[in-house]
């Protein structure tokens, strides 16, 4: 963990070594949770132990960081990393009382996920192959960079997901991709013809048989940075006019299958949501489409 766990306060490394051990928390959930520990221990004033704050010191921080313009899904990020510190505390370390259960956190801001057309998404997915290679990049990176949108747009995985991909997780038989998701939890995708040829053409010119699967050009796994700056780069080629990053292939991935019938709990699953309730928002998404359809379509609208 960046940083370091051995930095941080007796309790918050027994925290950090409880959800790493028994929790099966992931590298990115730890140091998420390191760094708003950290960051309350070093920016509440008069900070000198977790047992002695109170629901007054925990509002007085939470008041700072709205006033310092911190966003609100940070500060929920950074409050939900404190509430399971003090459930630990309080079930673990012998806390009496934990002072978080009088604080009320802000609400999620509920924003609508931006979603690509059909059509933006295969130009996107059009653009590698099309797109002359850069003289640094090895002779397959356009094979590997068609391989990845696709999968993306096939799969619907988070970027961390298909990062973690290794060969033997595709199954070219089955037609389907292991996936190992939060909380190292594993669900079976289905992937789509067109990505499975682009993950042939793609492992057979870069002689990929075993290992990780999406390798950089020194034949390391590649990393989300890498990732997503190989998405960035075909957006600006696109001329596309939106932010198109992996989440957007994601929220598209999700929408167009209920667009065109699939049931909310078979996408669930597909997307590795825990709730329904995460999955929910895309209907709302497939309603604000229809409701503009009508207005332009109907008659007396």
């Amino acid at each position: 963990m960046k940083g370091g766990p051995n930095h941080a306060d007796p309790l918050t490394r027994a925290f950090l070594q409880f959800m790493e051990v028994e929790r099966s928390a992931s590298p990115r959930t730890l140091e998420n949770y390191r760094h708003a520990l950290e960051s309350f221990r070093t920016k509440h004033p008069g900070f000198k132990k977790w047992e002695d704050l109170t629901a007054d010191d925990l509002r007085k921080y939470l008041f700072a960081q709205m006033k310092g313009g911190m966003g609100r899904a940070t500060i929920r990020l950074h409050f939900a990393a404190l509430r399971s510190f003090f459930k630990f505390l309080t079930r673990r370390q012998g806390l009496v009382k934990n002072p978080l259960l009088e604080v009320q956190i802000p609400k999620q801001e509920k924003k609508l996920p931006v979603v690509l057309t059909v059509q933006q998404v295969v130009t996107m997915l059009d653009l590698p192959l099309k797109t002359p290679r850069e003289k640094q990049a090895p002779v397959w990176a356009a094979e590997r960079d068609a391989a990845i949108l696709e999968m993306f747009y096939s799969t619907g995985v988070r970027i961390s997901e298909l990062a973690a991909m290794n060969v033997p997780d595709v199954d070219v038989y089955t037609e389907t991709v292991r996936v190992i998701g939060k909380g190292r939890k594993e669900r079976i995708c289905p992937v789509g013809s067109h990505a499975l040829d682009a993950l042939q053409r793609y492992r057979g010119k870069a002689g990929v048989h075993d290992g990780a699967l999406f390798r950089s050009k020194v034949g390391k796994r590649m990393t989300t940075m890498a990732i997503t700056n190989i998405v960035n780069k075909y957006r600006k080629l696109s001329g596309l006019p939106l932010n198109i990053t992996p989440h957007k292939f994601r929220h598209s991935f999700a929408t167009h299958l209920l667009n065109n019938g699939a049931d909310l709990r078979s996408v669930q699953e597909l997307l590795g949501h825990a709730s329904l309730s995460t999955t929910q928002i895309y209907t709302h998404v497939t309603t604000e489409r229809m409701k503009k359809v009508y207005d332009q379509a109907h008659p007396r609208a």
